[in-house]
């Protein structure tokens, strides 16, 4: 337990607005749904969640109305984090999303995909700054809410890029805060999160820096901050399969005691939950969807791997719930 960090004030040309915790819900693809979402709210309703990571061009194109109707069903702030390499399009998606109500629009320039960075976007555009600032400053200055960067510590080496020079680069351009994930596009997820790289970065800055990777739990998010000196943390991964890790490390650095995961009889309860909320969306896809949540959730109780297993081979959506039901028979 620490002294309760206050709250994080960043601005926009709208004016300031309030970050009531220091921990975020990073955008996951194929995970943060408004489903997943409103599960972490559960836990930690003062976060800022992110959506998962949208293209500009659909924003701008046929993906609008359901942005529309998902940014109004939230009942927290919502960051909507926008990939493209084009200006003028990640304009034009910023105001959009800014009109259903985005909290603020972050620009990915860290995902390592292939596919994205062969457009020279996320990632790639570490290679290329003077196209990332103009993308940052042009997007500043058409929306009122603040503008965000998340990026990585460099492209293939840490000298490849000097990630300072970059920060300093997004910060100049109008960028209000800067998420610094601690590996190398090269690394992908793999291998170590490099805090200390971090630290670096965050005495140069002037805006908030939020440190990411490798946070699995309240004493990493305590232990990074210290590291790193950040502003607070980003978690991604680690609430895969745990949707509360973020109010349980909401808990930590605001100086509360931290609650307890659900029990295994609780989180076949939430798996149940959850995949009926997909069912009620989704229609039968929406058993595809929660396949992955159930093995992310299903762990840490006797006979956990068999229904682990019976629940990924499950062929509708039926059999799934008799299944889930059934545990909890056992577990009553």
């Amino acid at each position: 337990m620490i002294k309760a960090l206050p709250e994080l004030t960043i601005s926009g040309r709208g004016g300031k607005q309030i970050l009531n915790s220091r921990v975020l819900q990073s955008p996951l693809a194929g995970v943060t749904d408004h489903v997943f979402r409103k599960l972490v709210r559960r836990w930690a309703p003062e976060a800022l969640i992110f959506t998962e990571m949208v293209s500009a061009t659909k924003l701008s194109g046929e993906d609008i109305h359901n942005t529309e109707k998902e940014l109004s069903e939230e009942q927290g702030p919502i960051g909507v984090q926008l990939y493209d390499h084009r200006p003028e399009i990640l304009v034009e998606a910023a105001i959009r999303a800014e009109a259903y109500g985005a909290f603020l629009i972050d620009i990915n320039m860290g995902c390592p995909a292939k596919k994205i960075v062969r457009k020279g976007a996320g990632s790639g555009l570490l290679q290329n700054p003077e196209l990332a600032e103009r993308i940052v400053n042009q997007v500043a200055n058409a929306i009122q809410i603040p503008v965000t960067v998340k990026t990585r510590l460099s492209t293939y080496q840490q000298d490849s890029v000097d990630p300072l020079d970059f920060a300093l680069r997004m910060q100049n351009s109008g960028a209000q805060l800067l998420t610094i994930h601690g590996r190398t596009r090269k690394q992908g997820f793999s291998g170590k999160a490099d805090w200390f790289a971090i630290a670096k970065i965050k005495h140069g800055l002037n805006i908030p820096l939020i440190a990411n990777g490798d946070i699995q739990n309240p004493t990493d998010a305590l232990r990074c901050l210290e590291i790193t000196g950040a502003d607070g943390v980003m978690i991604g991964r680690g609430s895969m399969g745990a949707p509360w890790l973020i109010g349980q490390i909401d808990c930590a650095l605001k100086g509360k005691s931290i609650f307890k995961a659900p029990s295994p009889k609780e989180r076949i309860t939430l798996i149940l939950e959850q995949l009926q909320e997909l069912l009620k969306k989704k229609g039968e896809n929406g058993l595809f969807i929660a396949r992955k949540h159930m093995s992310w959730t299903c762990k840490g109780f006797s006979g956990a791997n068999n229904l682990r297993d019976s629940l990924i081979r499950a062929k509708t959506s039926l059999e799934a719930i008799n299944l889930l039901e059934d545990q909890l028979l056992l577990m009553s």
